[in-house]
């Protein structure tokens, strides 16, 4: 299992898998061949089906510029090993192809292609929360001194350039107005939540405030800001909401909040290692799903929970997304992107409730969930899995289609 510093990735939205995920493979591209006259870019599945609205042909133009010679979109075919394919044809002054390189998105923003993966070598050996469970009761381990062990001390200072990154853009996304670009007319709320929940009741206090923190980092996404990826860029609200509320609460010290980004950095790679993160992949329990468990499990070891109930709340942050389409209107990281990170971050304080108030003794493991949420993404049909095929987005499409013939 890979390091906490390939999950939490600092970049621009919208989209991790669509555009963080290209933007690096271009770049990649670029190195392999340097002297190349020209590119040819082919993009399939998911890529090329809502590539348009996650803005994938921007990162790609970003890096490659006037070498980007054509885009080829082909939403209907997928290559063999994931539905975020993509094809980078170098070419020479004459237009022939230098080399043809596969390379796939598979979600974080993260590749998986041979090159990839032998640079960013396994660091840690106990691959599912039960073995690091055992291993907690053996030697009294906490889960952030299992992180400690095998990233080293350094882990701290990346893990607050990660909290200055997430604590920028929910703040930057509370103070700003304004309309959501890509044509859906979805107009900015974090703001408005904000400043209505001064008037509410302590009942709606706690919900109101995780609603606001959560529509302002995801509405920062959405703008193509930058954002923190946890684990994705369409999931990015839900762990900063539920941090940025314990701290301004006054339930978490720095210390505990850097504990806490490394215990839900930890739940967020054992969905990566042994599930997905991946919409197009999974659907959206991968992404809004996972980052609702790595929330929830984060806020249960700030409120004192053992390592037992903090898996606990994992599992039930995991486990209550099973299923979860990924549709998004338009192909776009809005509808129903923004509000599902509201709700995810609200789940997550729930969860933690749920878990303290327990022993943390349950009948299905965290584990048992991921292995689930696999099984259950490759049951869904590809039209709910960031395709904007079926779901809301088609309803949206269809109605907006009668309504202009």
């Amino acid at each position: 299992m890979k390091s906490l510093r390939e999950l939490y990735r600092m970049g621009q939205g919208p989209s991790s898998s669509h555009t963080m995920g290209p933007e690096r493979a271009a770049e990649k591209a670029l190195n392999r061949h340097p002297k190349a006259d020209s590119f040819r870019v082919e993009l399939y599945g998911s890529l090329a089906a809502t590539g348009k609205g996650h803005l994938t042909h921007t990162a790609l133009k970003k890096i490659l510029q006037e070498r980007l010679k054509d885009i080829i979109w082909k939403p209907e075919e997928e290559l063999p090993l994931h539905p975020n394919g993509m094809a980078f044809e170098a070419l020479d002054e004459n237009g022939s192809v230098i080399e043809r390189w596969e390379t796939y998105s598979i979600g974080g923003g993260a590749l998986s292609d041979d090159e990839a993966e032998e640079k960013n070598a396994d660091i840690y050996p106990l691959t599912t929360f039960d073995a690091i469970l055992k291993n907690s009761e053996q030697n009294g381990e906490s889960l952030w001194e299992y992180v400690l062990r095998f990233e080293g001390e350094e882990i701290w200072s990346f893990l607050e350039d990660v909290w200055q990154f997430m604590k920028d853009s929910l703040e930057k996304g509370l103070k700003t107005e304004g309309v959501l670009p890509g044509g859906l007319g979805v107009p900015r709320k974090a703001r408005s939540l904000h400043r209505k929940v001064e008037m509410l009741g302590p009942h709606f206090r706690e919900d109101g405030l995780l609603a606001a923190y959560a529509h302002a980092v995801a509405e920062e996404n959405a703008a193509g800001g930058t954002i923190v990826t946890a684990p994705t860029c369409g999931a990015s609200g839900v762990v900063p909401a539920v941090l940025y509320y314990l701290k301004k609460t006054g339930h978490m010290d720095k210390t505990e909040l850097l504990q806490a980004l490394a215990i839900a950095g930890l739940v967020g790679n054992f969905a990566k290692e042994n599930g997905s993160i991946s919409g197009a992949q999974i659907g959206c329990q991968g992404e809004v799903g996972v980052a609702c468990a790595m929330a929830a499990a984060a806020a249960t070891h700030v409120l004192g929970g053992s390592p037992r109930q903090v898996e606990y709340a994992a599992e039930m942050g995991m486990e209550h997304h099973l299923g979860l389409t990924c549709d998004p209107v338009a192909g776009l990281v809005q509808i129903p992107c923004i509000e599902r990170n509201a709700h995810a971050a609200i789940r997550a304080m729930g969860c933690c409730h749920m878990a303290l108030l327990s022993d943390g003794l349950h009948k299905i493991s965290f584990d048992d969930v991921i292995k689930v949420s696999l099984e259950t993404g490759h049951a869904l049909p590809s039209l709910y899995r960031e395709t904007s095929g079926g779901g809301l987005a088609k309803m949206y499409r269809d109605r907006k289609n009668k309504t202009n013939p």
